[in-house]
């Protein structure tokens, strides 16, 4: 007895769940033959394995897989698909001998005592002591025969329930083979976002990488052409600087010649007689002018300190990296 409902619940047969062991998950009826055996030790009729693979193989490639409609475990095909997994031939032999007994006891349920083959079928909760046994078309309901002969079911039309069994048996296994295809292709969709995350993410590295090599050559050369720029300020700055203190050396010498000379005159002027005077100042004087003469020496150019020659407009080079970008579309592929 169920705790929970009071009701009476009948012990399932040796039968029973040996039918419903040897049922497959994908049909929902009696394997046919030839069985396959997966992999995770689950079983499926050969049919509906190779409906399933085709539901994940459309484009019929070599090989592929497919997942085990009860466990879920990814089964791996090599390139003979469904035909290169391996018979059941134990579960085979036993459909065959529990088909033969079936037949020998005349039928599904023919060998039940009344009593027990009755308390296994439902009763109609109008007419308790009727057996569900036809199906009500019009309400989409299974009922007894008191229910069309005298209950609410007696304008309605109605069909036998095997018939209305095996229709929407086969309109169940067929929805349970379109789930089992859907469910493939969702999986296949899924395995494939799978793959092209990884390749996104192995495309964004490898573009990282080359990027930063890009950026490094640019600093290379960049840092190049500044040494080379800086050495020519520096050639520049020292001819310059050596040029002109040559020149001051020279302003130096003639500034000493001059003083000296300088000195001569006035003491010559202060000391001499005037006939030594005279006879010595036509030499003075020439001496003087020689000296005056000296002192015309050569002046830097105006301006020649200035060095903003040596600047670097560097407006187009900003101009031009601040631009830089990634090439859209695949353009300049092949340059």
């Amino acid at each position: 007895m169920d705790i929970q409902t009071g009701q009476v619940v009948r012990p399932v047969s040796a039968m029973e769940n040996m039918e419903k062991q040897l049922s497959c998950p994908i049909c929902l009826d009696m394997f046919t033959k030839p069985v396959v055996i997966l992999p995770c030790q689950h079983n499926l009729c050969r049919g509906c394995a190779n409906d399933l693979y085709e539901s994940r193989n459309p484009f019929h490639y070599s090989g592929g897989t497919f997942r085990c409609p009860t466990c879920r475990f990814e089964v791996v095909l090599d390139r003979h698909g469904v035909y290169g997994l391996q018979r059941n031939l134990l579960v085979e032999n036993i459909i065959d001998i529990y088909k033969q007994q079936q037949e020998s006891k005349g039928g599904d349920g023919e060998d039940l005592p009344l009593k027990d083959k009755d308390a296994k079928e439902p009763k109609c909760k109008e007419h308790e002591d009727e057996r569900i046994n036809i199906y009500c078309v019009s309400c989409q309901t299974p009922t007894c025969s008191m229910c069309k002969v005298f209950g609410q079911h007696k304008d309605c039309e109605v069909t036998p329930l095997h018939a209305v069994y095996q229709s929407q048996k086969n309109e169940l296994r067929s929805a349970v083979e379109q789930l089992a295809a859907g469910n493939g292709c969702i999986q296949v969709a899924v395995t494939q976002m799978d793959d092209k995350c990884k390749l996104i993410q192995e495309n964004g590295e490898l573009q990282r990488r080359r990027l930063g090599e890009s950026f490094d050559l640019l600093y290379a050369i960049l840092e190049e052409r500044k040494g080379e720029l800086l050495e020519q300020i520096g050639g520049e700055e020292q001819s310059k600087v050596a040029a002109l203190r040559t020149l001051a050396e020279q302003y130096k010498q003639q500034l000493m010649l001059s003083n000296q000379l300088q000195e001569k005159l006035t003491q010559s002027v202060q000391s001499c007689g005037a006939a030594e005077f005279l006879i010595a100042a036509k030499q003075l004087q020439e001496e003087a002018r020689e000296a005056a003469r000296g002192a015309q020496l050569q002046r830097p150019e105006p301006g020649y300190e200035s060095m903003e020659h040596l600047s670097v407009d560097t407006r187009d080079a900003e101009l031009l990296l601040a631009a830089m970008d990634f090439r859209r579309g695949g353009e300049d592929k092949d340059q």
